[in-house]
């Protein structure tokens, strides 16, 4: 079974920048595409990222593309989200998640129901 577990989350002013990690055991991450994607208070589930184990292509939806920036470390069985330019609304619980069926993102790498396993979450707050 697959664990996830994220860390790198706080509390940022704005225009300022954090690493989210997402560090997996039971499992290598260098076989499954993952993903990221936030949660705000009040709101669904946002997917934000993704990242095909098999070639390091990366994707991203309009909101964060330009700020953010996903990779990985698979010496580390570690993902990254650099977040650069942080704004407000980016305030959420951050989570990753894998999708076990494939080492490529789909076309749909921003639902939910694509991945498999989710980390429990770490909380980014964006504030002055």
């Amino acid at each position: 079974q697959v664990k996830l577990v994220e860390s790198g989350g706080g509390l940022v002013q704005p225009g300022g920048s954090l690493k989210l990690s997402c560090v997996a055991s039971g499992s290598t991450l260098a076989s499954y595409a993952i993903g990221w994607f936030r949660q705000a208070p009040g709101k669904e589930r946002e997917g934000l990222s993704c990242i095909s184990s098999s070639d390091g292509s990366a994707y991203y939806v309009d909101s964060v593309k330009g700020r953010f920036t996903i990779s990985g470390d698979n010496d580390k069985n570690t993902v990254h989200l650099q977040m650069n330019r942080l704004k407000p609304e980016d305030t959420a619980v951050y989570y990753c998640a894998t999708d076990l069926w494939s080492a490529y993102c789909s076309d749909n790498y921003f639902q939910s129901y694509e991945y498999d396993y989710w980390g429990q979450g770490t909380q980014v707050t964006v504030s002055s």
